[in-house]
């Protein structure tokens, strides 16, 4: 069975013959599960045996909080959803982007409320620069084309995750999704004619079937979004950058003052954005601030950071 909804002394999941609620053993954390995870449970009783080992997980952490929280599990797509308006923010997608670089899950930006914008190509611009081979659909969620649009990562057997923020359209493209015949389709909110924004109507996470045969969960609107663990995530969002350091005079160039720096002789010349470095030294801090230390083995403490040497180069 398929965990499709978690609360704090109850979980439901899909199961062959519709959903069920979960009979739990004693002392069980719900805590530990998450939306998509895979259990093994008693076909007549519905007691939960064991959870399966998860492919993919998205998790975050919050602040103040040393615990990450588990967004999904065996997600194929993300789909991160922003509007044509002011909710789109470049600092917060790529924050989403490192996330799901992290997990391994493959991220696309689907970009609603077209018909509200003056000019939708240029968010379409600088979406699509975001990261190499990102993925971008432009849509409107009310037109009914979006499950058309987003049919090639619907497909038998693929789960999607729907993240974004409040009113956005996530709920309605669940709906698209889910198709028709949805049983308890999400509930969508009308739009402030003031900023042209959506209201907040998910509470909670959820699975859903896909009419084409797939899973799609839906997540409450995100308040704040914290990077943590997501080293190699960064890495693969910024990868001009990434490709850029080996060449820097000093193995552990921060690119902000250091001499023989490549970083900055690209921004520079011009073939890297000033403001797309200063977003990526501060999601790095924000990542190394966010990210507890791990004990080395045997108990002791981590090894302080090595002293900036230069590179030495083979002739």
């Amino acid at each position: 069975m398929r965990i499709a909804t978690v609360h704090r002394t109850r979980m439901t999941a899909m199961s062959r013959t519709g959903p069920i609620k979960l009979v739990l053993p004693v002392h069980t954390n719900t805590g530990d599960y998450t939306v998509g995870d895979w259990v093994l449970a008693d076909p007549e009783s519905f007691l939960m045996q064991r959870r399966l080992n998860r492919r993919t997980v998205l998790e975050r952490r919050t602040e103040g909080s040393r615990t990450p929280q588990l967004a999904g599990a065996n997600i194929d797509t993300l789909f991160i959803v922003t509007s044509c308006n002011a909710d789109f923010n470049v600092a917060r997608l790529e924050r989403y982007l490192a996330l799901a670089n992290e997990a391994g899950i493959t991220p696309v930006i689907v970009l609603t409320k077209a018909d509200l914008a003056e000019n939708p190509a240029l968010y379409l611009e600088q979406a699509t620069a975001l990261q190499r081979g990102l993925a971008v659909v432009i849509s409107n969620p009310r037109t009914g084309d979006i499950a058309t649009s987003l049919h090639s990562w619907c497909g038998v057997g693929q789960t999607v995750a729907v993240v974004g923020s409040s009113g956005v359209g996530k709920s309605t493209m669940v709906n698209a999704l889910a198709g028709p015949s949805h049983e308890l389709p999400q509930k969508t909110g009308s739009i402030r004619e003031q900023d042209a924004k959506g209201r907040h109507t998910t509470t909670s996470r959820s699975l859903h079937a896909i009419a084409g045969g797939g899973w799609v969960i839906d997540t409450p609107g995100m308040r704040s979004l914290y990077v943590s663990d997501a080293a190699s995530g960064i890495d693969e969002l910024f990868a001009e950058i990434t490709e850029l350091a080996p060449l820097c005079k000093f193995r552990d160039c921060t690119h902000a003052h250091e001499p023989g720096c490549a970083v900055r002789a690209a921004v520079a010349d011009g073939k890297l954005e000033a403001e797309r470095l200063d977003r990526w030294r501060m999601m790095v801090a924000e990542n190394r601030t966010n990210t507890p230390e791990r004990a080395k083995p045997g108990g002791g403490r981590p090894a302080p950071p090595r002293r900036s040497k230069p590179r030495i180069e083979a002739d």
